[in-house]
């Protein structure tokens, strides 16, 4: 299956996410924010934000924090004005980096993505650097348990999915063009599959091969940069250790 480096990074960050349970509700209210400028505020109309939403409750994170999130990105909180900015790079090794960005100022959070990633030895490009490298795809990443391969295949393929990842331990992964993400989100919660992350992401055509050292680099780049609110999402195509 193309794009197994990426499903093994899928899997290594929610290790990393679930080891640190003191950011979620951050990761959550970036997501609200991502799902509310792009589809609007009202869960009813908005696939991507229902289930963000949905989600968030599950982790007890606060009625009025999703709502803040919610009109911080649909931009209906006064004096707020959201952009997306994305940001390309390199980060040691080599590794292409695309940064995805909700800002309300590009003046603050210009010097923290190029400050993020020159502590560690990466560096900041033009645009166009290295997004030829990446193609947006919905992605899909869901528990393996109690999940019957060939009905999830049916389900997935019937449903526009372009590829199906089998052979990780605990999820199985879809991948699709990003006008399949809601007709996929409504096909497994009608399944009653038990979805870990959907999202629309930036997947590279080609990995590289990086060793430890430059993985860790990396590592606490992407570290560095989720801590700030402004930032959305880091896609890289680097292809871990084992």
């Amino acid at each position: 299956m193309a794009g197994h480096s990426h499903w093994a990074n899928i899997q290594r960050t929610k290790s990393k996410e679930d080891a640190k349970r003191g950011k979620v509700f951050s990761k959550w209210a970036k997501h609200l924010m991502a799902a509310a400028r792009e589809g609007g505020s009202d869960p009813a109309m908005n696939l991507k934000l229902r289930y963000a939403v949905d989600h968030a409750k599950a982790d007890n994170m606060p009625k009025d924090s999703i709502e803040r999130a919610i009109k911080k990105g649909a931009g209906e909180l006064e004096g707020q004005v959201l952009e997306e900015v994305m940001y390309e790079g390199y980060a040691p090794g080599g590794v292409a980096v695309m940064i995805e960005t909700l800002t309300d100022n590009r003046n603050r959070t210009a010097p923290i993505v190029r400050a993020a990633m020159s502590k560690r030895g990466g560096s900041i490009a033009n645009n166009g650097t290295v997004s030829y490298m990446f193609h947006r795809k919905a992605v899909f990443a869901l528990s393996r348990e109690g999940v019957d391969e060939e009905q999830l295949l049916e389900v997935a393929l019937e449903n526009g999915a372009e590829d199906v990842m089998t052979d990780q331990e605990e999820i199985f992964g879809v991948e699709g063009p990003t006008e399949s993400f809601m007709e996929l989100t409504q096909a497994f919660e009608a399944a009653g599959y038990k979805v870990l992350d959907a999202a629309l992401r930036y997947i590279p055509d080609n990995y590289v091969a990086v060793d430890e050292p430059t993985a860790n680099s990396l590592e606490a780049i992407i570290d560095l940069l989720e801590d700030d609110d402004d930032i959305q999402a880091v896609h890289h195509n680097a292809e871990f250790p084992s």
